[in-house]
């Protein structure tokens, strides 16, 4: 009988497959970033910024511990739902805020993530595609690969179960929707997008008995046409972007711009792009 394989535990193992020039490709970035991060400052008032991550491996844990404290000399650390009334009014706001979220809902974040967030009582939102919830995946698994860019050679790739969600939920996080089946939303009709919404949510309500009142959308791609007034129409007060970028009161918040960051970064690469676009 052929055994299952472990799951992924490090970064090194989500990666084990990467090809040698994209890995020289990250080094030489990191060193080009040094340089630019110099002179850069996270500054300015009166802003929304939202960092978010895929994962937090058991290696990556001291990193992103880290990276927390480090935005937390610049800012305060707000949920979800704050953050989305103050982005919805008209009202200034005198300060910088930051809003944690985690995409997908690998495992490892409920693992790694939730005890660093608990710990320095920094609220976050966990996206979850529903029906993937509790699914494990195989190293050579088209799903894992093609959809996650999971390149594991030997160990699984491991999704958060309800329970983790609920145990999410009592810890004071929000889980939001990542959609039921993680589409391309700009390649689907209206029809389909509007099931991907309300399934998704009507699901999340169900096994957190918490409301689900935050989506984001799959690969940060949309028709902005239509799909955050969908998203709306379909009970959501937010719609999360894959676009960089600080948000002010005003700009509403059914088109958040966030900042993808890795855990196991340098201080140096998270200055350069959490400073990006300040006024």
């Amino acid at each position: 009988m052929t055994s299952s394989p472990s799951p992924t535990r490090t970064y090194a193992e989500f990666t084990a497959r990467q090809p040698a020039r994209i890995r020289a490709r990250s080094v030489a970035r990191d060193l080009a970033l040094r340089g630019l991060s110099l002179g850069r400052r996270i500054g300015g008032r009166g802003w929304i910024r939202f960092p978010y991550y895929h994962h937090v491996f058991d290696d990556e844990r001291r990193g992103f511990a880290r990276q927390l404290d480090y935005l937390r000399q610049f800012g305060d650390f707000v949920a979800i739902d704050d953050a989305a009334a103050m982005l919805a009014s008209d009202d200034p706001v005198d300060g910088r805020y930051f809003c944690v979220g985690f995409d997908d809902g690998f495992k490892c974040c409920a693992e790694n993530a939730l005890p660093i967030l608990a710990e320095r009582r920094i609220p976050a939102i966990f996206y979850v595609v529903t029906e993937l919830v509790g699914r494990s995946f195989a190293p050579d698994d088209p799903t894992a690969r093609d959809t996650f860019g999971f390149l594991g050679r030997s160990t699984s790739l491991d999704f958060m179960d309800w329970d983790d969600c609920r145990a999410l939920a009592a810890a004071g996080m929000t889980v939001g929707s990542h959609a039921a089946t993680h589409p391309y939303f700009d390649r689907i009709d209206r029809a389909a997008a509007m099931l991907e919404l309300t399934r998704s949510r009507e699901t999340v309500e169900r096994e957190t008995g918490r409301p689900c009142r935050h989506f984001c959308a799959p690969y940060g791609l949309f028709d902005p046409t239509r799909d955050p007034a969908l998203a709306g129409e379909a009970g959501y007060v937010s719609f999360a972007t894959g676009a960089r970028g600080l948000n002010r009161p005003g700009d509403g918040a059914m088109h958040l711009r966030r900042d993808h960051l890795l855990a196991n970064w340098g201080i140096h690469q998270v200055r350069y792009f959490m400073s990006a676009g300040d006024r």
